[in-house]
């Protein structure tokens, strides 16, 4: 019977060695950016005084939302200033920044491939199926072992998590235009590019903004898990206080992200309804 175990660990323990012998310096280079990027963004909200940034959200909210909005992001705002919170909401707020971003950056214009080539969604949808269907953490194991514990592989998990609902949302908007609009702008001579930019996009931009709002709560979702793994601000809190019975803090901080998720949510959608108007 002896001869019939087999050992997944220890190949994939050559794999990661292989990786880490061949793509060492490529997979640090990544890490120092990620890391400088997100260093970065924190610095510029932190050197930002609290009651500044309390009141340009709820400015924001108050021009996007209206004033129940804004009075909440007040109130929340400061519940995580006085609650010795602040410096670990300005860290997940710049996780999740960084990590939106990126995901964009990658899911709206395969999304327009998408939706321009049949061929090409049909290859995307079960990998994106697979996507949605796996539970979050899983996407920690592999950051992990490529850019090891941080802020990096935070960013990583969280970037790729945060593609699928982006990414389908705009393939939807792009191939729910209607077609006399196309028509319309091939009839007045518009290039392929014309078409995209002036008819196709802004057609789908409420589609694409509610892909932009799925993908900012899953990230912070994903963000707030990542404290696992050492990247710090409120998902490290919540860690911090859990695994040492700091029963106040972890309700302080679970708090504070149902507060950024809200403010979050409640700015996306009031942007949304903004474009359908």
């Amino acid at each position: 019977m002896a001869d019939l175990q087999f050992s997944l660990g220890r190949h994939f323990a050559v794999a990661v060695d292989w990786m880490n012998s061949n793509w060492g310096d490529g997979l640090r280079a990544i890490s120092n950016v990620v890391d400088g990027a997100v260093r970065g963004l924190e610095s510029a909200l932190l050197a930002i005084p609290p009651v500044v940034v309390v009141a340009l959200v709820a400015l924001a909210a108050w021009r996007v939302s209206g004033r129940g909005l804004a009075a909440f992001s007040v109130a929340g705002l400061a519940f995580c200033w006085f609650g010795n919170l602040w410096a670990a909401t300005m860290l997940t707020t710049a996780l999740v920044f960084i990590s939106v971003s990126l995901s964009l950056m990658i899911a709206i214009p395969v999304g327009i491939l998408a939706a321009s080539n049949a061929t090409v969604e049909r290859i995307l949808k079960p990998l994106l199926d697979l996507m949605q269907t796996l539970p979050p953490w899983v996407y920690l194991i592999p950051a992990v072992i490529l850019l090891g514990v941080g802020r990096p592989p935070a960013v990583l998990a969280t970037m790729v998590f945060g593609i699928p609902p982006a990414l389908r949302l705009t393939v939807l908007g792009l191939k729910q235009v209607p077609v006399d609009r196309i028509e319309l702008g091939l009839a007045y001579g518009g290039s392929p590019l014309h078409i995209l930019t002036k008819i196709r996009l802004p057609s789908a931009l409420p589609s694409i903004m509610v892909g932009v709002n799925q993908t900012i709560l899953l990230s912070l979702g994903m963000v707030v898990l990542a404290g696992l793994i050492g990247a710090g601000g409120l998902g490290g809190e919540v860690t911090r206080g859990l695994s040492r019975m700091m029963l106040g803090l972890a309700l302080r901080a679970g708090i504070a992200v149902v507060i950024l998720s809200i403010i979050l949510d409640r700015l996306t959608q009031g942007l949304v309804r903004r474009d359908q108007d």
